[in-house]
């Protein structure tokens, strides 16, 4: 009969953060961990920096403004590992799904960077990735570090093949190629809801769908696509004028849906502003047909003349060389007569036996002769 291939129930949210509350938040995130789960979810996908929220801020306000968001974002950020992740893990391994966790990270190193990451748990309770955002999007960059390529990686499990980009990464086809060309199946892409009144035209949820169909198609993969809610949480905590209530308050931006190979949309969807979570079947058999006439990972490539560098080394803030560490030598321990070193006295030397007449005579004609 041949092998099988894996049929696997997915689902993302869409859905709210309680705005930069952590704890809160995370309460929120098992709760939901755990409904996916009662009907069926294998793999759960939620929202770009759920825990705890995206920076509106920088939508609204003068950069110099802002620093106090930037603290309380900080203080609710996600060290890895930490407490919260060992939760998350948890509920990954209580409820037997894979989940895809985004968040903002604080690095260990220092209190004055932030890491848009996604997380991807196992059902053992494990943290199998931790992928940073390569570049943040425009007024991102105020708030996120660049992540590297270090984490650009596809995770071989039981449901398939699994990758992760998150928002605009999704736009970059050499970020989607890196992960194409290591036999991706299923793409797991997060993003913010934007609010629509600030916009200048820019439909965020026509983009998101356009990037979700597209991938699938390109790469003839499935591709689970969830996005996030502006809730009063936001309201409350970033607009403080008239104008910029009306501006969070407003109609939203977004878009969650699960696409098939091939781009076609096998799910529901979530009307912006709204939570909810939507489910699709993903069978992999469903993507050899595809690739049959378009395989850009394989036979319809050329990578002779065309091929992708992709840098793997970690970016670290120091590289060490040379011996280990320096250590704190050890106390000198008091001094004792018997550990004084024993000094060895040389051996005599025989005497040089005595030359012969003969050969005193030969050395001095010899001399004689140099003179």
């Amino acid at each position: 009969m041949g092998d099988t291939f894996p049929t696997t129930t997915v689902a993302a949210v869409q859905a709210a953060p309680v705005f930069l509350d952590r704890e809160s938040t995370l309460d929120k995130a098992l709760a939901l961990i755990a409904e996916a789960a009662r009907h069926g979810a294998e793999l759960i996908v939620f929202p770009e920096v759920f825990i705890a929220g995206y920076p509106y801020w920088n939508r609204l306000k003068n950069v110099f403004q802002t620093a106090g968001y930037f603290t309380t974002l900080l203080k609710n950020a996600v060290e890895v590992p930490s407490p919260t992740t060992e939760r998350l893990c948890e509920a990954a391994r209580r409820s037997g799904v894979y989940v895809v966790m985004g968040i903002n990270e604080r690095p260990t190193n220092t209190l004055g960077t932030l890491y848009n990451t996604n997380l991807i748990l196992s059902p053992e309770g494990r943290i199998l990735l931790k992928h940073r955002k390569l570049m943040p999007t425009y007024a991102e960059k105020l708030v996120w570090g660049f992540g590297d390529g270090s984490s650009l990686r596809v995770l071989d499990t039981p449901l398939g093949k699994l990758g992760t980009l998150i928002c605009g990464e999704n736009a970059n086809p050499l970020a989607r190629f890196a992960l194409l060309a290591q036999g991706e199946q299923i793409h797991l892409s997060n993003y913010p809801a934007l609010p629509a009144g600030d916009a200048g035209g820019y439909d965020l949820g026509e983009e998101i769908r356009l990037r979700g169909a597209n991938h699938a198609f390109e790469g003839k993969v499935f591709n689970v696509v969830a996005s996030a809610v502006i809730d009063g949480t936001v309201v409350e905590k970033v607009a403080e004028t008239e104008e910029e209530r009306r501006l969070m308050a407003g109609p939203q931006m977004s878009f969650t849906g699960v696409f098939a190979p091939g781009g076609r949309l096998i799910s529901d969807t979530v009307p912006p502003g709204q939570e909810g979570i939507v489910y699709a079947r993903c069978d992999l058999e469903a993507i050899i047909g595809p690739k049959l006439r378009h395989d850009v990972a394989g036979q319809y490539n050329r990578f002779d003349v065309l091929a992708l560098h992709l840098n793997r080394a970690p970016c670290t803030p120091i590289i060490e060389h040379g011996p280990p560490a320096w250590q704190p030598a050890a106390a000198p321990e008091a001094w004792h007569p018997a550990a004084e070193p024993t000094v060895q006295p040389v051996p005599a030397q025989p005497p040089a036996p005595a030359a012969s007449p003969a050969a005193s005579s030969a050395t001095s004609r010899r001399a004689r002769r140099e003179d």
